[in-house]
């Protein structure tokens, strides 16, 4: 996710479940489900790969040259 900087305090409180759906042995590290609600946030990932800052900074140097 993107979200604005020091805005980790204010997107948990809007994390109303969590469950954990893979590799429970890992900690921290484990693969889990939130469910939020009112999550302002930016998926940056889609799912082949792409990620929208590095598309944005690629823009910006075509843009610039």
């Amino acid at each position: 996710f993107i979200a604005v900087g020091g805005a980790g305090v204010l997107l948990a409180r809007q994390i109303k479940k969590v469950d954990i759906v893979a590799y429970e042995d890992l900690g921290t590290e484990a693969v889990r489900r939130l469910e939020v609600e009112d999550f302002p946030v930016i998926v940056c990932n889609d799912i082949h790969g792409g990620d929208l800052l590095e598309e944005g900074k690629s823009r910006y140097k075509l843009a610039v040259g």
